[in-house]
């Protein structure tokens, strides 16, 4: 008879036979990402038409920035996190009390401002903060979530609100926070986190979890006695009557409707605030960039991206063909809606530990690392000319060559060396290997990697796919380079031609626009030129852009910062 230990070994050994079998994942995580093993390290080899990686990456990098969420209105990522305890936060309205049913919050009072609303010319307007007594739960939509648009801002609230992507609703806030908020009621979720000109929170209860006082502050003449009660978020049909400034519809009063068209197209700025003379612009520009608003915390071990092609396998032939600013979640199939929906349900009730690896860092250190020398070869590269000389492209080559080199400095190593006459790049696989896996090789090949939660693969699989691509370019890039002479010391061909330069530039060229293309950081949306000292590289928004077409990729320019009491540019 066998013994007992035995015949638990034999049990378990013909279980995981069966489950092998059955292709069944022992675990939750559903990415593999042993990307030491099994890779192809053939520099000729791009990634593939529908890869997704480089999207997460970037937008796990624009989370909370103002800037990049504004280009790409269509947030394509819901991640929990928690507004701190003694974090003050703002909700503008026509009286003091305390709201009953679920409204919007602002985190900078610039933006609920312009809901403090009088009913007299001389009572002052109601401002109320709201104050954290405890971590709040919520939930952030990436994207202009707030903007209320038709083409796709608001398809992954709709998911949850709706139970699918309704576009005619875009401008239902009212019904869509009281849908949100109900879904929400037997979760551990108290709101949810949305960027407008400026972020915002949708609290779905003012008597849970915060302190709410009310401030009678001096409001500015309108024209108009005030509305009634509202905030930031509010759509046309809100509390307080139909017209709103803010719709994107109609003009405010103060504005002749001859000239709403100028007061569209221009930023939105201290001409909104009272007594305004310093200038200062709207708030929403003190969080553009890295890292963004911090008084949201988020969790991005729980993190839930429609760029996951596991998770959400239909909107990849929606996506297919379709730049970036096109992405949107309209043709979702109903399973993989439930599937999301019921996946942000297990997130909202349980917290994974994770693996503690700060994401947010890594992916910004990648970023810093390779963003400015990327750039500089462009602009080197941008400047190559058909008539210049043999010597003026040699030179040029060989200053492009010193960046791809400061760019893999940490990678070449001594032991890889080019055979006399090499008929394939074989023999730098090692080089390309390092550069690719050097910030992640530990996480993938330690205990580290069993501790990951499946939005922690999910990340790191963008981290790997994105510095995949960019080592596979510039790898490639500085054997061309390599090939063709540029490091007499380290290769000498046995044959040089001196007008194979224009051509190595050209291909250059090719490679590195294609490659700054596909990564399309949102570090390298600039103003070119920059703006002088009074003004500001302004990036159209919601709702100033009506009178063009809404869903042309908005571009960066420069508008004044520094303007009088009156409406900016228009009285």
């Amino acid at each position: 008879m066998l013994q007992p230990t035995v015949t638990r070994i034999l049990v378990l050994s013909l279980l995981l036979k069966l489950l092998e079998a059955a292709q069944i994942p022992l675990g939750a995580h559903q990415h593999s990402t042993t990307f030491n093993e099994d890779v192809n390290w053939d520099l000729n080899k791009p990634p593939g038409e529908n890869a997704t990686g480089h999207l997460v990456f970037e937008t796990v990098n624009s989370f909370m920035q103002h800037w990049p969420n504004t280009r790409y209105r269509n947030g394509h990522n819901i991640v929990p996190g928690i507004v701190p305890p003694g974090t003050v936060l703002y909700h503008g309205r026509g009286d003091s009390n305390t709201p009953t049913s679920p409204e919007w919050l602002a985190t900078d009072p610039e933006h609920s401002f312009m809901f403090c609303r009088g009913q007299t010319s001389d009572s002052g307007c109601w401002q109320l903060t709201v104050t954290a007594t405890r971590p709040l739960k919520v939930l952030y939509f990436d994207g202009s979530a707030a903007a209320k648009m038709p083409d796709g801002a608001m398809d992954s609230q709709d998911i949850l609100a709706y139970g699918k992507v309704v576009p005619d609703k875009y401008r239902g806030e009212r019904e869509r926070i009281r849908n949100l908020c109900e879904w929400a009621k037997n979760l551990d979720v108290d709101g949810f986190v949305r960027m407008e000109m400026d972020f915002e929170i949708m609290l779905c209860d003012f008597t849970e979890g915060v302190l709410v006082e009310a401030v009678n502050l001096r409001a500015r003449p309108r024209g108009r006695p005030g509305p009634g009660p509202g905030g930031p978020g509010r759509g046309p049909k809100g509390p307080g009557g139909p017209s709103r400034h803010l719709d994107g519809i109609h003009p405010p009063p103060e504005i002749p409707p001859h000239r709403y068209n100028t007061f569209n197209q221009t930023l939105f700025n201290s001409s909104m605030l009272p007594d305004s003379s310093s200038g200062t612009f709207f708030p929403g520009s003190w969080h553009r960039y890295y890292p963004g608003d911090t008084r949201i915390q988020l969790d991005l071990t729980r993190l839930i991206s429609f760029y996951d092609t596991e998770l959400v396998p239909s909107l990849v032939s929606e996506r297919y063909g379709k730049e970036r600013i096109k992405h949107r979640l309209l043709g979702i199939s109903p399973e993989d809606l439930q599937t999301v929906v019921r996946k942000i349900e297990q997130l909202t009730k349980v917290s994974e530990p994770g693996s503690g690896v700060d994401w947010a860092t890594l992916i910004r250190l990648i970023v810093k690392r390779y963003s400015e020398r990327l750039e500089m070869v462009q602009y080197m590269l941008n400047s190559t000319d058909s008539a210049k000389s043999t010597s003026e492209n040699k030179v040029l080559a060989e200053t492009v060559q010193v960046q791809l080199i400061a760019m893999l400095q940490p990678y070449l190593l001594s032991s890889v060396k080019p055979p006399q006459d090499p008929t394939s790049t074989d023999w730098v696989s090692p080089v390309y290997k390092l550069c690719t896996t050097t910030y992640t090789s530990y996480i993938t090949t330690s205990s580290l990697h069993s501790r990951l939660t499946p939005s922690e693969e999910l990340i790191l699989n963008g981290i790997h796919e994105t510095t995949k691509e960019i080592c596979r370019v510039v790898t490639g890039m500085w054997v061309d380079g390599m090939m063709a002479g540029l490091e007499p010391d380290f290769y000498k061909p046995s044959t040089t031609e001196d007008d194979d330069f224009q051509s190595l530039l050209d291909s250059w060229k090719e490679r590195t626009f294609g490659l700054m293309k596909w990564l399309d950081w949102s570090v390298w949306l600039e103003c070119r030129p920059a703006c002088g000292f009074e003004e500001m590289c302004y990036l159209p928004m919601w709702p100033f852009r009506r009178g063009a077409d809404e869903s042309d990729d908005p571009k960066p320019r420069c508008v004044r910062r520094m303007a009088s009491l009156e409406w900016p540019g228009v009285l």
